[in-house]
């Protein structure tokens, strides 16, 4: 069965496009969105009045790399005192603007032979957990979800929990024959 670019989206970024999260990262098959540009143009246009932005961060291989981002809710995240630390420490300026701190991003996305660690950030991972997956070299978490928890065992999992309940609502609506579109706007 055919997957729509709207069935892809709510699945893997129902937390940031009904508000919960800054950030989420998704790889789309350029075979199976050979025109992903163009879809993308009008996305931006229906989108921007949620204050969701899209941005390919990397045409890698098979794959593009697509970040779906609320540009508010993510500069406060990579704000925070930690992270600003952390995202120092990998090269970031502490005075970068957030378009700056993406094609940073995207270019190591681009040129690295692994995901850069920092990336977690960007998600809205807690600054603790990405700095103890990088202290840990992704060992010994105390919890697997949707990151590695190295900190509050408890709180990511309530987390987790509202992000499954989010995409299950969101999937069911678009099951319903909704498109991401309608569900958003009457959101």
């Amino acid at each position: 069965m055919e997957r729509t670019l709207d069935q892809i989206l709510a699945y893997h970024c129902a937390p940031v496009l009904t508000g919960l999260k800054p950030a989420n990262l998704v790889a789309l098959s350029q075979a199976e969105f050979p025109d992903l540009e163009g879809q993308l143009e009008g996305y931006r246009r229906l989108f921007a009045r949620c204050g969701v932005a899209f941005r390919t961060m990397c045409g890698c291989g098979q794959n593009r790399l697509l970040l779906l981002y609320r540009p508010t809710k993510l500069e406060r995240a990579l704000r925070a005192p930690l992270a600003a630390v952390l995202l120092e420490r990998d090269g970031y300026g502490p005075g970068d603007g957030l378009e700056t701190m993406l094609d940073r991003l995207g270019h190591r996305l681009r040129t690295q032979a692994e995901f850069p660690h920092e990336i977690g950030l960007f998600l809205g991972y807690p600054p603790e957990d990405v700095a103890g997956f990088q202290r840990h070299r992704g060992r010994d978490c105390k919890l697997c979800g949707y990151w590695k928890v190295y900190s509050d065992v408890d709180r990511a999992k309530a987390l987790f929990r509202r992000y499954d309940r989010c995409r299950d609502r969101l999937c069911a609506q678009l099951a319903e024959g909704r498109s991401l579109a309608q569900v958003l706007q009457a959101a």
